[in-house]
Order: C-alpha cells, then structure tokens, then sequence
C-alpha cells in the first residue's frame, strides 16, 4: 500500500511516454489503451508519439538516430528523470520495478519520463541524456510489442504499490 506521503506526490508527478512511430496494429492499440486507461486511476499518464522519419531510405542508421534522437530530445520537458527502454538496460522482476518507481516518486519529481526508440535504438545524445536504462527482457521485441508490455507493466507496478490483487 502507498503510504499517505507517498500518495501525496503522486498528483504532482507525471508519467510521459515517449515512442517513434505510430502503433498501427489495432490489437496491440486497443490493449495499450486498456492499460492507460487503467494508470488514469493512479497518476498522470501521457503518451507523445514522435512521427516515424521520412526519405530514410537516403540516410544511413546513425543519421537516422540521431535525427530520431533530436525529435526525442526536444519531446522531452525540462527537469524530466529519463529513462531510456533498452536492451542494455538493468533488469527488473515486477516486484522491483515497482521499487523504481516508488523510487521515483519519492524523490519528487515533476516528470518521470521513459522512452521507447527507433528501429536502430538511440543516439549518442539521448544515451549522454538519459538518467537510467531499463531492460524488458533480454529478448527483443517488436517497438510495438515495447509499447504493450511496458504500459501492462507501468500498470502492474502500481497495483503492486497499492497492495492491489493483479499481481499475484
């Protein structure tokens, strides 16, 4: 259960998701909107979608992170902890994801900020940026999947804060 101090900063503190590209899978969509509905309950939700890149086709990979990571950056607001969704990340059971988060909002932010990439991961600039990286699993997933398992887990850890009976 979240003590009362805890509950406190939930209001003030805001959850933002960052991801490039549209989830254009309409089972995958309805099921993230599920899971942010349900966060709606606990904290401020918000998902920013940066559109995918166009002409890619003439860029090489890292020119096309680093103009991904350039429209990542400048979605992100001032005095955000960010957390970058990546493969190198520290993993995490959901019990202690649950932890991180508490962590964070403990700790008073305004904006806890965690970011899905492109297809080619991140720019030297969003690494050089980045407070933390997470790890899913050590298995790779489509960017799509990313957005599903993510918003479950965001959801699970607060049920897990709040004592609540979706983790078992």
């Amino acid at each position: 259960m979240l003590p009362y101090f805890c509950r406190k900063y939930l209001i003030k503190l805001k959850i933002i998701l960052i991801q490039v590209g549209k989830t254009t899978e309409s089972y995958i969509r309805e099921s993230v909107q599920l899971y942010e509905k349900r966060l709606k309950n606990y904290i401020v939700f918000e998902t920013v979608t940066i559109p995918e890149l166009k002409g890619t086709s003439a860029m090489t990979r890292e020119q096309q992170k680093n103009a991904e990571g350039k429209l990542i950056l400048d979605a992100c607001p001032e005095s955000s902890y960010f957390v970058l969704l990546d493969e190198r990340g520290e993993e995490f059971t959901s019990p202690e994801f649950a932890g991180f988060v508490q962590k964070q909002l403990l700790k008073g932010l305004k904006n806890l900020v965690f970011v899905i990439g492109g297809p080619y991961g991140f720019s030297d600039a969003v690494y050089d940026k980045a407070n933390n990286k997470i790890a899913l699993s050590k298995m790779t997933f489509s960017h799509q999947m990313v957005r599903l398992f993510f918003t479950e887990q965001l959801y699970r850890a607060f049920s897990i804060l709040k004592n609540e009976p979706y983790h078992h």
